[in-house]
Parts: C-alpha cells; sequence; structure tokens
C-alpha cells in the first residue's frame, strides 16, 4: 500500500493477531464471524501462504485482503535427520536479518515399526537471555521473541510432514527448544491457543509441555491462564550454590521464590510438575544431591526428569557415569520419588537438549551471563 512516491506503508500480517484480534481486523472490513472463522483456519490450520488459496471466500474477497493484508511465515531452511529416527529443522524467520531457529520431530515406535508418539520441540526466541553455562542456545544469547505465528509455523509444517511420513499428526509439543518459553510469555500463551483449537492444530493442552528455568512472576500467571498444559521446570542443581554456578538467573529468582511459585501453581491448577535435572558428572550427582532434590520434588506433586547431558563444545560439564548415575537413581527411589531417565535423543545432527543453536558466523546477542 503507497502513501506517496516515497513511503511504502506496511500491510499487517494476519500472523500478529490473536483470534480475537483476526475477528475484529475482519469485522471492521463488514465480514460476518463465520468468515473469521474460515481465514483462522486457513492460516493456522491448513498454513497457506496467500489468500489465493482460500477458495472458500468470494474472489473479490481475497483480493480485497491480498490489497490490504499479508501473510507471513517461518519457512523451512534446511533439514537434518539422525540415525535414531529424529529430525532438526531450521527455520528461516521473515524479516531482513534472516534470522534462522531450529525445531525437532522426535519419533518413538513400536517394535514393529509403526510411530506410536510424535513430540516436537519448538523453538520460541531466536537464541536465549539467560545463559545457563550447559546450553548452546545460552551461549548465543538473545536476538528477538518469536511471535505466534511464528511458532504455530514450525508445528504445522511439521506436523505436515509427520501426516506424510508416519501416517499420523504429531501426538505431544514440547516448548523446549530455542529461547526460554516464559521471556516471550504473550506469544507462547497465544500460540498454545492457536494450537489446541479445533480450527487449528487440535491438539489437546493435556498433550502441550512448557519448560522454564523459574520465571517466578510468569509461572503465576500461566496459573491464572487456566491452559490445561503442563509445566516444567527446569532445574539441573538442587541448591542455590550449585545453580547460581550454571544458571544465572538463580541469583535473582532462587529456590526459595522458585517454591513459592510451584506452589501457588499447584495450589490453582492442582496440576503435578515435572522438573528437569541434566545429571552432570561430579557436579550435580552426588548423593546429597539427590537427597536435596527429594526434598524439593516434596514441594508439590511431582516427577522428575533425569536427563542425560549432551555433550557441549566448550563447556567443561560432562555427561553423568552409569555408576553415578544408578546411585543417584536408588536414592530418588528409596525416597519413593517418581524419577525418569531421559536417554539422548539426535546426539549426532547436535538436536538434543542444549544443543540447539545456530552456528554459522552468529554474533552474540544480549545475555544474563
Amino acid at each position: 500500500m503507497i502513501e506517496n512516491e516515497n513511503e511504502i506503508i506496511a500491510k499487517p500480517d494476519l500472523k500478529t493477531f490473536s483470534k480475537e484480534q483476526l475477528s475484529e481486523y475482519l469485522e471492521e472490513l463488514g465480514l460476518v464471524g463465520y468468515r473469521s472463522d474460515q481465514v483462522f483456519q486457513w492460516l493456522y490450520q491448513k498454513g497457506v501462504t496467500s489468500f489465493d488459496e482460500m477458495t472458500n471466500l468470494s474472489k473479490d474477497l481475497r483480493a480485497k485482503l491480498n490489497e490490504i493484508a499479508d501473510i507471513k511465515r517461518a519457512n523451512e531452511f534446511s533439514r537434518q535427520e539422525s540415525e535414531d529416527g529424529t529430525i532438526k529443522f531450521l527455520f528461516e524467520l521473515d524479516g531482513p536479518e534472516k534470522y534462522k531457529v531450529e525445531a525437532v520431530l522426535i519419533p518413538d515406535f513400536y517394535d514393529d515399526g509403526v510411530a506410536k508418539r510424535i513430540t516436537v520441540c519448538v523453538s520460541s526466541q531466536v537464541g536465549c537471555m539467560f545463559g545457563c553455562s550447559f546450553c548452546a542456545t545460552g551461549k548465543m544469547g538473545y536476538f528477538r521473541n518469536l511471535t505466534h505465528g511464528e511458532i504455530v509455523d514450525q508445528v504445522q509444517a511439521i506436523n505436515e510432514l509427520s501426516e506424510e511420513r508416519f501416517g499420523k499428526k504429531i501426538t505431544n509439543i514440547v516448548y523446549m527448544g530455542m529461547g526460554e518459553p516464559l521471556h516471550n510469555y504473550k506469544a507462547v500463551v497465544e500460540s498454545i491457543r492457536i494450537i489446541s483449537d479445533p480450527l487449528g492444530i487440535d491438539l489437546s493442552p493435556r498433550r502441550i509441555t512448557v519448560s522454564t528455568v523459574g520465571l517466578t512472576k510468569q509461572i503465576k500467571q500461566l496459573a491464572a491462564e487456566n491452559l490445561g498444559i503442563n509445566l516444567a521446570i527446569s532445574l539441573h542443581a538442587a541448591d542455590d550454590v550449585k545453580r547460581n554456578k550454571i544458571m544465572p538467573i538463580n541469583e535473582s529468582l532462587n529456590l526459595e521464590k522458585l517454591e513459592e511459585a510451584v506452589k501457588s501453581y499447584f495450589f490453582q491448577t492442582e496440576n503435578p510438575v515435572t522438573y528437569e535435572y541434566l545429571l552432570f558428572d561430579e557436579f550435580n550427582d552426588s548423593e546429597e544431591d539427590a537427597r536435596n532434590l527429594v526434598k524439593i520434588a516434596q514441594w508439590v506433586p511431582s516427577k522428575v526428569n533425569i536427563i542425560m547431558y549432551n555433550n557441549v563444545a566448550g563447556v567443561e560439564l560432562k555427561r553423568v557415569r552409569e555408576d553415578r548415575l544408578n546411585r543417584f537413581m536408588k536414592t530418588l527411589v528409596k525416597h519413593k520419588v517418581t524419577a525418569t531417565v531421559r536417554r539422548s535423543r539426535g546426539d549426532d545432527i547436535d538436536a538434543g537438549c542444549g544443543q540447539l543453536a545456530i552456528r554459522e558466523g552468529q554474533e552474540r546477542g544480549k545475555s544474563l551471563a
């Protein structure tokens, strides 16, 4: 849309609107409510990239939308496949910077090779502000938030591949890719609403997990949203001294504050939480560490995911040895903590936990570290 020869007025991207905002915008054009639902479905269920593809809208309406609005999409830039079936996607975002983010498809199979569970790990930010010492994404620093549309784009594109390759839709989504989801709170919540909408991806909220380093204010906010999703806390150390060493956020939001937020979350939602605990060799894997973790697991009903670390270049911390893992797990089991060991997936293509990063000449962004 041109105002004069020297100024171009950008058309709004419909995928930056919430569902309510989209409805209001189209209503201003004189469209009835069901037309808004149709547009929403084209955007988020069918993943169209142009108004011309919206074939149940009139030609005049499509021409009008082409004139006044835009549809932008995060496009697949490249793909890597692991020997274990994990697939890592690189998506390029719209904009002059051509920022890229990674997302991962993690399939689990029955013994006969049929896909049982298909999990998508999505990114919510370009890089990450919080500078956890063990995380490749944290070493990038933070560049910008993704829009809710860019988050859903990852899910929609990978869901298409899942249906083509495995004959079924994705079954689970985890917000554990690049970035701290609750640092991009508004877009993440809106993306969850779209993903769980029957006119969107139509995935049950019970199959969606949001992971956070422990942003206490946002944890309480999330409880009030009543989304019905799962909350995971990236813990990784069970006392403040060790957590301060590897997670800078703990210096301002320590375990005492995290405990208060987690209890508030459970009081409002009655949903158990999951603690994610990367086990590092001779750092956080002693019997004392295990006993401290038991105390945290008793704050509210919970389970613990012990995650086998994927070694990252330039990080001194290393994956725990099996004998130390076994001793650690015995202590948890002895104290009736529900705990599971998560083995590495996609390690050969740097698609595992803590490994997602863009390395090609990337400058460092903003960081707490």
